[in-house]
């Protein structure tokens, strides 16, 4: 039979595990609850993007951009310390949006309709490196990458605007004629 001391002893280690459980819940709702908060930030957030896009004409400039994203930082525990890329972008637009370019500015024509165009002054297949030249050369201020002009051209493909031809390990584009038809020359 258990002495008195034992049970005490006993019951002593099951209060020291049951306040330090206590203490771990306590500090783990904390945590959800700052979570959650988090969380219904970002919701907001991308609640008043979706209302920008809906109520928007214009691309913001920050879905124009060819730079790459930095890769996230982390905190201690390998959690992530940074916003999501699209958060960041509703508060950079959010912020921008009384300064919106007026004008030319605001109405710049899309990459693609560029290409295309560039295309159509071509009667042979062109390469996506001559028309990125092309296109810096009658549009100084629009640099794309190479890789957002194939990305740009293959998107046309993908439409029924351009056709792609391969030619070894070249791979050239010409566009579609309303008809359908390719323009001779390939």
């Amino acid at each position: 039979m258990p002495t008195k001391s034992a049970a005490a002893t006993i019951r002593s280690r099951y209060m020291e595990q049951a306040a330090s459980d206590l203490q771990d819940n306590h500090r783990q709702q904390n945590e959800l609850q700052r979570q959650l908060e988090a969380l219904r930030q970002e919701e907001k957030l991308l609640l008043d993007i979706l209302n920008l896009a809906e109520h928007s004409t214009t691309v913001p400039e920050q879905a124009r951009a060819t730079e790459p994203e930095k890769a996230p930082s982390t905190d201690a525990k390998g959690k992530s310390t940074s916003r999501p890329r699209a958060v960041r972008a509703a508060r950079r637009e959010s912020s921008r949006k009384d300064k919106a370019p007026r004008g030319r500015a605001a109405r710049r024509p899309l990459l693609g309709d560029l290409l295309l165009d560039l295309l159509k002054k071509h009667d042979k297949p062109r390469l996506a490196q001559e028309l990125r030249e092309e296109l810096i050369e009658a549009h100084p201020d629009r640099v794309p990458t190479p890789q957002v002009v194939r990305n740009t051209l293959e998107g046309l493909v993908a439409k029924g605007l351009v056709q792609r031809h391969k030619q070894d390990r070249s791979v050239m584009y010409t566009p579609i004629t309303s008809g359908g038809a390719v323009p001779d020359g390939h």
